[in-house]
């Protein structure tokens, strides 16, 4: 399992050796610890969904309403990023891990840390973001 000293140890490796096996091997158990996690979630959104109780009384109806709303939130942000996570470990396999999918530039170990998934350097994420806001915007 990943440490903190490990994401430290990762950190003062040298610029000119990134994702090396030793990085590489960190980001998998990593992912595979986030998919195990999160599938553990998922499931447990899925039970209780299961589990709800039908109620005669349209106050309880609604607040029961308003509940599985949520959880079917939950339960497709949780698939969405199970994708991404599988996303993550094919190019881990594949090499292409750690490299920003528009510009090819390394997206850097910090960012790598704090989002394992991730598949933009901050630059790129920062004109995607952008480029959204920006339609969103023009949508109204």
């Amino acid at each position: 399992m990943p440490t903190m000293d490990d994401a430290a140890h990762l950190l003062e490796m040298p610029d000119d050796d990134y994702i090396n096996g030793e990085q590489l091997a960190f980001f998998r158990c990593r992912l595979l610890q986030e998919r195990a996690l999160v599938e553990e979630r998922l499931q447990e959104v899925r039970l209780r969904m299961s589990a709800r109780e039908r109620s005669s009384d349209d106050l309880d109806q609604a607040a029961q309403e308003e509940e599985l709303q949520l959880q079917l939130r939950q339960a497709d942000r949780e698939t969405r990023l199970l994708a991404n996570i599988a996303s993550a470990l094919k190019r881990v396999e594949t090499g292409e891990y750690g490299y920003c999918e528009e510009t090819g530039v390394p997206i850097g170990l910090p960012r790598l840390l704090h989002r394992p998934t991730a598949r933009l350097c901050l630059e790129a994420k920062q004109r995607q973001e952008q480029r959204e806001h920006h339609f969103a915007r023009t949508r109204k």
